[in-house]
């Protein structure tokens, strides 16, 4: 096998110009490909990348190094990046470890982030390798001895996690923060309004303020490889009276099916 070489003196890798999908792969299927590649393309278009790919070449890339590394369950990175006039690629798989099934009934401990987020500009909505405003706040938390930052706008509002987008329930209804609050459309994101769709839930957009968290009956987040997380306290107060969190159960569920 011959080995990779990309150089580190494209500006991609010098300014962080470019952007990226993690996804993941469960028995050789890597859950909403065509949806990643199709945000990356249009990511590329908002941000006037390169884009000198087919979506199914890329496809075809992707499913070989998969299928070449052998695991069963795959972390799988995309990244593109600013090449004179282009955009070069790399994709990296790796074997992935999945929180262990207790994390997922004990459930995330999120708190308010240190940064805010900005509203005015489409930058916060594409998934840029210019990520230390994501790193740094999750790594705030994590120092506090939280596992979530949860991002505020400038105007106060949830935007979304340092990783992850945010939903909560206040009796028996469902919410998240609108795209426009400054948040990425994620596609775990999308995926929990297609499985509410066919359930018949209805989900509400709005600007939410950390009040409306405080006040949950129960909360989750959503990414790609994580799935579905039960968020159990916020600033270290229990989100809701008990740990029943029956809508977000029914939602880890049927998404758990996508994976088989």
């Amino acid at each position: 096998m011959r080995e990779a070489k990309v150089s580190v003196l494209e500006p991609g890798f010098l300014y962080g110009a470019g952007l990226f999908e993690t996804m993941r792969s469960c028995n050789n299927k890597i859950v909403y490909l065509d949806a990643h590649l199709q945000r990356i393309k249009d990511s590329s278009r908002l941000i006037n990348l390169g884009f000198p790919f087919t979506l199914s070449g890329l496809k075809r890339i992707i499913q070989e190094a998969v299928r070449i590394n052998g695991f069963a369950d795959s972390y799988v990175r995309l990244t593109l990046w600013e090449a004179g006039k282009g955009a070069s690629a790399s994709v990296i798989v790796k074997k992935y470890r999945p929180y262990p099934a207790a994390k997922y009934c004990v459930g995330f401990r999120g708190c308010i982030g240190p940064y805010r987020q900005g509203i005015d500009s489409g930058f916060p909505r594409v998934k840029s390798t210019s990520y230390l405003f994501y790193r740094l706040s999750l790594k705030d938390a994590r120092r506090r001895g939280f596992d979530e930052a949860v991002i505020l706008n400038s105007l106060g509002f949830i935007v979304e996690g340092s990783r992850t987008n945010i939903f909560f329930v206040k009796d028996g209804e469902l919410f998240t923060p609108a795209l426009e609050c400054g948040g990425l459309a994620g596609i775990t994101r999308s995926a929990v309004f297609g499985l509410c769709a066919s359930s018949h839930i209805k989900v509400y957009e709005g600007k939410f303020s950390p009040a409306d968290l405080y006040a949950a009956d129960e909360a989750f987040l959503t990414n790609s490889l994580m799935g579905i997380m039960p968020l159990a306290s916020f600033e270290a107060k229990p989100i809701g009276k008990n740990k029943c969190r029956r809508l977000t159960s029914i939602l880890i569920k049927k998404y758990n099916c996508l994976l088989k």
